[in-house]
C-alpha cells in the first residue's frame, strides 16, 4: 500500500467520523449528511481500490481517469445545487405565509386592545 493511499484512507475515514460527530451535535441535519456520507464512501472504495477508477471511466468510455473524476464531481454538485435550490424555495414560501399570518394575528389582536372595537 502506498503512503497516498494510506493518507487518502485515513483522510476520508476521519471525514466520516467528523460528519457522524456533526449529526451527534445536531449541526448537520441527517437529509444532508446522507451526501456527504454517500460521497465518503465512494472516496473509501475508490482508497481501497487503486484501479477502480480506471475501470469506472472504462466502462464510462472517458478517455482519461481524472476526467471521470471532475465529470463526477461535476454532476455530483449540479445535483446537490438543484437539491438546495428546492429546499430555499420550499423554505422561503413558508416564511412569507408564517409573515402574513403573523401580520393577521397582529390586526386581530390590535382590534380586540381598541376600545369599543374602533
Amino acid at each position: 500500500m502506498e503512503r497516498i493511499q494510506l493518507i487518502a484512507i485515513i483522510a476520508s475515514f476521519l471525514f466520516l467520523f467528523y460528519i457522524g460527530r456533526l449529526i451527534v451535535k445536531g449541526k448537520l441535519r441527517e437529509e444532508y449528511a446522507i451526501v456527504w456520507i454517500v460521497c465518503t464512501i465512494i472516496l473509501i472504495i475508490f482508497s481501497f481500490w487503486r484501479n477502480g477508477l480506471q475501470v469506472m471511466s472504462d466502462l464510462a468510455g472517458v478517455y482519461a481517469p481524472p476526467n471521470m473524476v471532475f465529470i463526477g464531481s461535476i454532476i455530483a454538485i449540479m445535483i446537490y445545487l438543484l437539491h438546495l435550490s428546492i429546499v430555499v424555495s420550499k423554505l422561503q414560501e413558508q416564511n412569507k405565509t408564517l409573515t402574513q399570518e403573523i401580520a393577521m394575528m397582529k390586526q386581530k389582536m390590535d382590534e380586540k386592545s381598541l376600545p369599543n372595537g374602533k
